[in-house]
């Protein structure tokens, strides 16, 4: 049985930093994409970044506009991921959802079904 489950999210204060991990088990996943999502009360699902495992050497990633250079994703083996969040705003408030898919990073963002999904972490940030 494929599962993937998250954990780091808590609440932190604006400008602080969290580390959100995603450890997915059933299956090998050097053939996925994974990446994270988020939902925000009241908001539909969005995008937050997504990271491949291509090659030994080099991941393609994707990250949305509004946590580029904020954010920074991460893979240390095929099914480990992590995403660095810093500078933390009040609005990246959600609910953060780890995923995989065998879609490239890039196409992420337009996509809404993805192969597989955690139960999603919440991230509380205060102002």
């Amino acid at each position: 049985q494929v599962q993937l489950v998250e954990s780091g999210g808590g609440v932190v204060q604006a400008g602080g930093s969290l580390r959100l991990s995603c450890a997915a088990s059933g299956r090998t996943f050097s053939s996925y994409a994974m990446g994270w999502f988020r939902q925000a009360p009241g908001k539909e699902r969005e995008f937050v970044a997504a990271i491949d495992w291509s090659s030994w050497s080099f991941r393609n990633t994707d990250y949305a506009d509004s946590v580029k250079g904020r954010f920074t994703i991460s893979r240390d083996n095929a099914n480990t991921m992590y995403l660095q969040m810093n500078s933390l705003k009040p609005e990246d408030t959600a609910v953060y959802y780890c995923a995989a898919d065998l879609a490239a990073p890039k196409d992420w963002r337009r996509r809404v079904v993805l192969e597989y999904w955690g139960q999603g972490t919440q991230v509380t940030v205060s102002s």
